[in-house]
């Protein structure tokens, strides 16, 4: 058993994934803003705790995330609120990998999305740009962290069932790039147990292909 920290816990993925990982006997705590949501996230077998990542310290995350195993990150500012955005996806995010080293958490995996890069090619004064700029600053710092990393790199999130197919490194992402949010959870739940996923992006939307088949294919 482990101890998994999930911040960002009441989204739709985090959801998932606190339900997986606690059906598999792991120990986890999803990080939430609103007390209100403290029922739903204890349903999954999750034990909620109420701390706002965007206003907390360095120091105030990683007391928050002593004596666990792994950090998943899967927590945003939803759009809509550019100086949110880079608060909460950008800074919050990279406060919660500085929190992550100091408390000696060194497993680390970010919920990013498909095309998250420095050169993401987004238009300065379309409303994607912050969320564009603060996921490629985000996973830049991370992959330069000195953390056992993983960015998940996920298409169109979809609310289907989970179908536990992916395909990984889409050779044609123009025939579409759905994938369920269910899968993505799947796939955070997968990576946790394979050492030599760390140190990867990971890409990857529906398919045809076992999660854990596809993420240890040659």
């Amino acid at each position: 058993m482990s101890r998994i920290a999930i911040i960002g816990g009441h989204g739709k993925v985090a959801l998932h994934l606190s339900r997986i990982l606690s059906g598999e006997g792991h120990d986890v705590t999803s990080f939430i803003r609103n007390p209100d949501h403290v029922a739903e996230v204890t349903e999954t077998g999750a034990t909620a705790q109420v701390l706002d990542v965007e206003n907390s310290t360095t120091a105030e995350l990683a007391q928050a995330l002593e004596g666990h195993d792994a950090v998943v990150w899967s927590a945003g500012a939803g759009g809509g609120n550019p100086a949110r955005t880079y608060a909460v996806d950008r800074d919050a995010a990279i406060r919660s990998m500085d929190a992550a080293k100091e408390a000696g958490v060194k497993r680390y995996v970010m919920v990013s999305y498909i095309g998250s890069a420095k050169d993401h090619g987004i238009p300065r004064d379309h409303p994607f740009y912050p969320y564009a700029e603060s996921k490629a600053a985000a996973d830049d710092y991370l992959r330069s962290s000195g953390l056992e990393w993983t960015v998940l790199a996920p298409g169109t999130l979809t609310e289907e069932p989970a179908s536990g197919l992916i395909e990984v490194n889409p050779a044609n992402p123009g025939n579409g790039t759905a994938i369920s949010r269910a899968n993505v959870a799947l796939v955070a739940a997968a990576v946790l147990e394979l050492p030599d996923t760390i140190h990867r992006t990971i890409t990857f939307k529906d398919g045809t292909v076992d999660v854990v088949d596809a993420l240890t294919a040659d």
